[in-house]
C-alpha cells in the first residue's frame, strides 16, 4: 500500500506542483491537500497520513503552530516544514520542535529524497 502524504500550503500552484510529483510515484500518494492550518488538522484526522508536508507561512496559524497540534494528535507522523526560510528555521527550531525536517522550497526537486529519508517504503 502506498504511503499517504498530506500537503499543506496556502499557494495553490505549489500544492498542484507537489501533486504532480506524487502522481508519478508508485509508492507514495497524496491523500489530501490543505490551504491553511485548520484545514490541515481536519484533513489529518480524516485521512491519517504517513507524512505531512507543511508550509511555514500561512494565514491564521503558522506552520510551527500547526505542527505542534498535529504532533499532539499523531505523534509518530513525520512533519517536513517546506519553507522559503529554511536556513533561518533550521537554526531557530529547538530540540523539542515538532518538525522532523526543514526543506527549502528551492530544494523541491529533491523532495522525494527527503520524504524517503523519513518514511521509506
Amino acid at each position: 500500500m502506498p504511503k499517504r502524504i498530506l500537503v499543506v500550503d496556502n499557494n495553490a500552484m505549489i500544492r498542484k506542483s507537489l501533486c504532480k510529483v506524487f502522481e508519478i510515484q508508485e509508492d507514495y500518494d497524496m491523500c489530501a491537500e490543505a490551504a491553511n492550518g485548520e484545514e490541515a488538522i481536519t484533513l489529518a484526522k480524516r485521512h491519517k497520513p504517513d507524512l505531512i508536508l507543511l508550509d511555514f507561512q500561512m494565514p491564521g496559524m503558522n506552520g510551527i503552530e500547526v505542527a505542534y497540534e498535529l504532533k499532539r494528535i499523531m505523534p509518530n507522523v513525520p512533519i517536513i516544514l517546506f519553507t522559503l526560510h529554511a536556513d533561518a528555521m533550521a537554526h531557530t527550531l529547538g530540540q523539542d520542535s515538532p518538525i522532523d525536517l526543514v526543506v527549502a522550497k528551492s530544494d523541491a526537486l529533491h523532495m522525494m529524497d527527503h520524504i524517503r529519508s523519513l518514511i521509506p517504503v
